[in-house]
């Protein structure tokens, strides 16, 4: 028998012995299709209909019971883009979102990878848009000063939770790449958050220093949403900013430093319908710099896994601004036009399975 027999044998008998293994594992596919049509108009040249593809994901998680007391996890999250099948937007081809391993028990979990970070997560209890036409993150997430970032190297640490109370801590070294040692690249970020039956909210801070690259930036954030009846919910949000980078200018400094702050509301039109809408205002500690955003949509829930629904969502901004209410977490999102009011009528299909 030759060698080359020999290896095959081998290869075939390694191969049988390892699928009863992977079968025994706790490993599950999951993912999310999010597609719109949108028609688009920046108040100055540009009036188009568009096809995006909205943060959709294709991922694979599973966990490990060591002992009773202690359990492994793992996630791997890669975005799909459905509009064009080509990689993110950052260029990455695997393991672009959310992608982590880590450990569970009575103390609480621990995780290491590349995920949201706590400040990011903080949004959510007002998130009545997240991943569409007029998602918050057109307001928050400006320019070098942005946060609601998905940061490299990271450890974090969740609480066990303690009468709907929970707290996460963060740190992440990011690149970790350079030789010079009078250079910081790290992020620390932490929340505090509670769930109850009728209030969820988050108060979260982060603070990221980026000698080589975006500066240093601190930021405080609360996110808040109420159920006053089983049908109808009242959510709010604030932000502040304070950004400084001795490569920039003091304008450009003072223009991505400020607040954001909104107002918004969920009706129950049905057991599967949903009236939603969202003002949002940004206040910069630089003058005409400041814009402003209206979101109104209608959701209908098909099943538990399949969406559809309309949004229409507009930005005011001040003469010095550009922003618009697609720019976030689509694959269409051309720019805006300053001191323009741009807006968007975007009907959407999400199927999470």
């Amino acid at each position: 028998m030759t060698l080359r027999k020999h290896f095959a044998g081998f290869a075939v008998t390694a191969l049988a012995a390892a699928i009863p293994a992977v079968a025994m594992a706790d490993v599950s596919i999951y993912g999310r299709a999010h597609v719109s049509v949108d028609f688009l108009d920046d108040g100055a040249d540009y009036s188009e209909t568009n096809l995006s593809s909205n943060s959709s994901r294709l991922g694979f998680k599973g966990d490990h019971e060591i002992n009773p007391n202690l359990t492994a996890f793992f996630q791997i999250e890669q975005e799909i883009n459905f509009s064009s099948g080509s990689v993110d937007s950052n260029g990455q081809n695997f393991a672009t979102r959310d992608t982590f391993v880590g450990l569970k028990g009575n103390f609480g979990s621990a995780r290491m990878g590349r995920f949201d970070s706590p400040f990011k997560v903080a949004r959510g209890p007002a998130n009545l848009f997240g991943d569409q036409l007029g998602d918050m993150r057109n307001l928050t997430r400006v320019g070098n000063a942005r946060f609601d970032e998905r940061y490299e190297n990271t450890v974090e640490y969740t609480t066990p939770n303690m009468g709907g109370f929970f707290g996460v801590l963060g740190y992440s070294v990011q690149e970790g790449t350079t030789k010079d040692d009078n250079l910081d690249e790290s992020v620390i970020s932490g929340s505090l958050n509670y769930a109850g039956d009728a209030l969820e909210a988050a108060l979260a801070y982060e603070s990221a220093d980026e000698d080589t690259t975006r500066g240093e930036r601190d930021g405080v954030r609360a996110a808040a949403a109420y159920k006053i009846t089983d049908g109808f919910k009242l959510v709010g949000f604030y932000q502040t900013i304070d950004y400084t980078n001795p490569a920039a200018t003091q304008l450009v400094q003072d223009s991505l430093s400020g607040d954001t702050f909104g107002l918004g509301g969920e009706l129950k039109v049905g057991s599967a319908t949903a009236l939603k809408a969202m003002w949002m205002t940004r206040d910069s500690d630089a003058d005409n710099y400041d814009a402003d955003m209206l979101t109104v949509g209608i959701e209908h829930k098909l099943d538990k896994a399949v969406r559809v629904y309309a949004n229409y969502a507009m930005v005011d901004n001040d003469d010095n601004v550009a922003l618009t209410p697609w720019s976030q977490a689509r694959s269409a999102s051309p720019a805006g036009a300053a001191g323009e009011e741009a807006s968007g009528f975007s009907v959407g299909l999400r199927y999470d399975f």
